[in-house]
């Protein structure tokens, strides 16, 4: 006989491991609690550790509130190549023997900062006439991605002393990519870059104060 699930109400703020997806996390958190129905509040790509909102029962219905609140994001980005997925995931595209100094570094901040125009990665879930983008992209072809309007409220550089990466704290709305931020601040400074390291600490009032991990669970 099928075991019957839970009505179980309520937000797992979940510490998304390494390498899980969010849609694996889901089902496994749906698992543990043995939930009738979860979601998840924003994507986080399987590479990127950190603060996963997972909605049980009735807050499902509340899972846009969380996709539109603020985000807060640790990253590093590798200087001198350029990868089709701008992270570690992808195939090296292109390489540059050019790397920053912090001075030029700090210089361009501001230039990401505010309302910015943005092309999403290739590798995304946006839809293009119907099709994920990323479903286009393992098929061959190269989707058009069109830049659009996103918010930076803050961008600061943590650590920039390695000629080989830099370190940096990101505030950010709805449909911000990191990864394309990475992409084109490599691509303004003139040495490319990708994310290699990322990692989410907050969304809207949820914070890493109150994650917890998978072991735990």
């Amino acid at each position: 006989m099928k075991k019957s699930r839970e009505k179980i109400h309520g937000w797992v703020v979940f510490d998304k491991p390494y390498g899980m997806s969010s849609t694996q996390a889901v089902a496994k958190i749906r698992w543990l609690f043995n939930a009738e129905k979860a979601g998840h509040g924003g994507t986080l790509d399987p590479l990127a550790t950190g603060l996963l909102p997972i909605a049980l029962g009735e807050a499902t219905k509340t899972v846009q509130w969380a996709m539109d609140g603020r985000k807060v994001y640790r990253f590093r980005v590798a200087w001198g190549s350029e990868t089709t997925t701008d992270d570690l995931e992808g195939e090296i595209s292109a390489r540059s023997d050019t790397r920053p100094t912090q001075a030029s570094i700090q210089a361009i901040l501001k230039d990401f900062t505010g309302q910015i125009m943005q092309a999403p990665p290739a590798f995304s879930a946006i839809k293009i006439d119907g099709e994920r983008a990323y479903d286009l992209a393992r098929a061959g072809e190269a989707p058009e991605m069109v830049q659009r309007p996103v918010v930076v409220e803050e961008l600061r550089l943590v650590d920039g002393s390695s000629p080989d990466h830099a370190d940096f704290e990101v505030v950010c709305g709805k449909g911000t990519y990191i990864r394309s931020l990475a992409r084109d601040m490599g691509r303004t400074l003139g040495c490319l870059g990708h994310v290699s390291i990322l990692r989410r600490v907050r969304v809207g009032p949820l914070t890493e104060t109150q994650m917890i991990s998978l072991e735990k669970l």
